[in-house]
């Protein structure tokens, strides 16, 4: 699959589409789309614009144009409106797993880092290093005393000018290594790679969240 042929994929499963149902929004063959979300091609112009209002994105982020830049940069909407999300919505939206951010204060100050993480029995789960700021930066240095931090999740759709961000806010707890084989099972796996083997799990205090509607 080519880079072009990943980012097709992407957005169709972002917003649920089979490929004939992507066919009929683009009007195209599913066929041709079908190939080029498997092999190399060269679709014109024309194509790509008709491609990318079908998936609701630009042709710029279809060829990879923004995949360096910081998302959001397009102006707002003239009228957004902004909804507070109770807690089972903020849960609904974070529960499939990805990228959020740590926030935490360390001894440089106010810190945020971004991990991988997976929901697990209500908790927040992610890796980081024996010995690292996140370990070293988490701990208290009390026996059965957790640090309180935030987590934070978000999501941005430039092509709607809209998103919605979920903020955590509880104790972040050192898994013990008789809890490992248990919250192991939740298959969280850093993209960063290496030997980060220390689970750190947040049990929610406090979830609030809000969506803010462009189109």
């Amino acid at each position: 699959m080519t880079d072009l042929g990943r980012r097709i994929a992407h957005h169709r499963e972002r917003l649920g589409l089979s490929i004939e149902q992507l066919a009929d929004r683009a009007e195209m063959s599913a066929g041709y789309l079908k190939y080029l979300e498997e092999q190399p091609g060269s679709p014109t112009s024309d194509t790509l614009s008709q491609l990318a209002g079908a998936l609701e994105t630009t042709v710029d982020e279809l060829l990879g144009g923004g995949a360096e830049k910081p998302p959001g940069r397009g102006p707002a909407m003239a009228h957004p409106s902004v909804e507070t999300l109770d807690t089972d919505q903020c849960l609904r939206l974070i529960a499939p797993g990805g990228i959020g951010r740590v926030a935490f204060t360390s001894p440089n100050g106010p810190t945020v880092l971004p991990v991988n993480y997976k929901l697990y029995e209500g908790a927040v789960v992610f890796r980081t290093a024996h010995g690292g700021p996140m370990d070293q930066d988490l701990r208290s240095g009390l026996e059965g005393v957790d640090i309180k931090i935030g987590f934070e999740v978000d999501s941005i759709d430039e092509a709607r000018h809209e998103g919605w961000s979920v903020m955590i806010q509880g104790p972040a707890h050192h898994v013990s290594e008789e809890e490992l084989p248990k919250v192991i099972e939740c298959g969280v796996t850093p993209w960063v790679g290496g030997r980060r083997e220390l689970y750190i799990r947040i049990v929610p205090h406090q979830i609030t969240g809000r969506r803010v509607h462009g189109l």
